[in-house]
């Protein structure tokens, strides 16, 4: 067995009482040298972090029983600077900020026993990378240590779920280059394959400008966001933890409008069906696991492997002229798209995604409200008033279908007026 494996059982049968113990004993400081230690690359020992390192993870130790079943999110001073609460975006979400300022992925791999394990999680959210570029480590380096954090994870327990964000953009002039960023990023896409437990989340291009550089209205230092790129960051993880029944667990109560019937139930796919095969009647996942009835919302989940595509159907046709209008959200850089009778409009992260990215009116990972109306053959598409396509073709029959692609599609509300 592996020096990571061993620790990871031993803390995991570990009562609070011991690692407190530990805790009192002030046994938190850094490994004097790299000997025997997991992973590779950069661990950093300057006298500043020497004492940090200890201070934060002292401090956690007296909080271990407290943090139990929190939702912990692993990282380094992004993580740090978002506050205990994680600035409270998530509501009463029980979390546990585990950022150390200037921690590298080899220093995560070495305390993750103690600082994250022994929480026994409901979730981690991990953001981290990006002070081993500037310490000079290879791309491959970094991903094998992410790599090990995620094994470990996996050995804890087998279905816990797990988001790895992208490592944010940064800027040359910080030793973070954009190619270095996006060579690690790309790692990153490899690693989540297989492993239907760990979604990857899309944080790079949403805070990136042209030059691949962070935006300096949300990352004024070109490293660290400020109040608008922690609020943008938790928009990008907020519909991945609502799919986890982290968060916007209570479906909203919503009736269809005056004269619409609903599309679906809210509870189940009950009316919807691939075209090879019978419908998901009384079913919460389709066959596929891909489509999933959660709270209201019709979610379409991230596909492990970066990009598949799926399409759902409504069993019914709809050969008369109709209004159909619906919610979707999407996360960062998501795409999809609504069959109409069978063709297919884009319903994507607009701004990131396209087609559509002057729209003025889209609300980037919060709800947006598509309206399609058809007449004859022809469809007048909008999104939040905004025009799609006014002369959008359509056959003269068929069904509704719903496409998943790349990333976290959701769609609400889903109701349909027929004339």
């Amino acid at each position: 067995m592996t020096l990571r494996a061993i620790l990871c059982l031993l803390f995991l049968a570990c009562p609070c009482s011991v690692l407190l113990a530990e805790g009192d004993r002030g046994d938190w400081s850094i490994p004097a040298t790299d000997d025997g230690l997991p992973g590779g690359g950069p661990l950093r020992r300057a006298d500043w972090f020497r004492e940090l390192w200890q201070q934060k993870r002292r401090g956690w130790a007296e909080r271990v029983e407290a943090d139990q079943g929190a939702v912990v999110f692993l990282g380094d001073s992004i993580t740090q600077g978002w506050g205990d609460d994680m600035g409270g975006v998530f509501g009463g979400l029980k979390v546990a900020n585990r950022g150390i300022s200037g921690d590298t992925t080899r220093g995560l791999l070495v305390r993750l026993p103690e600082d994250v394990l022994a929480l026994k999680p409901a979730a981690v959210v991990i953001l981290a990378g990006t002070n081993d570029l500037e310490e000079r480590a290879e791309p491959s380096v970094i991903a094998e240590n992410v790599r090990l954090i995620l094994d470990a994870l996996r050995e804890a327990r087998a279905d816990l779920p797990v988001v790895l964000c992208k490592v944010f953009p940064s800027s040359a002039s910080k030793s973070r280059s954009a190619d270095q960023i996006q060579a690690v990023n790309a790692l990153y896409a490899g690693l989540v394959k297989d492993r239907p437990h760990v979604t990857l989340v899309e944080t790079w291009k949403p805070f990136a400008d042209a030059a691949g550089d962070a935006l300096p209205a949300e990352f004024p230092d070109l490293l660290h966001p400020n109040a608008a790129g922690y609020a943008k960051w938790g928009q990008a993880l907020r519909p991945i933890l609502a799919t986890l029944g982290l968060v916007e667990t209570e479906p909203d109560g919503w009736q269809p409008d005056p004269g619409f019937t609903s599309l679906f139930n809210g509870k189940d796919l009950t009316g919807w069906t691939f075209k090879q095969g019978p419908a998901f009647d009384g079913q919460t996942r389709s066959s596929d696991q891909r489509y999933l009835a959660q709270n209201g919302r019709l979610v379409v989940t991230t596909p492990s492997s970066g990009s598949a595509l799926a399409q759902l159907w409504t069993v019914r046709e709809f050969p008369r002229d109709f209004t159909l209008r619906l919610q979707f959200r999407a996360t960062p850089d998501a795409d999809s798209g609504v069959f109409l009778r069978g063709p297919q409009l884009q319903c994507r992260d607009y701004l990131l995604a396209g087609p559509f990215k002057d729209l003025k009116n889209y609300r980037p990972q919060e709800w947006n409200t598509l309206e399609v109306v058809v007449t004859g053959d022809r469809a007048h598409c909008t999104c939040n008033g905004e025009v799609l396509d006014a002369d959008f073709q359509v056959p003269a029959t068929g069904p509704i279908g719903l496409e998943g692609d790349r990333g976290q599609m959701e769609y609400r509300h889903l109701q349909i007026k027929e004339q």
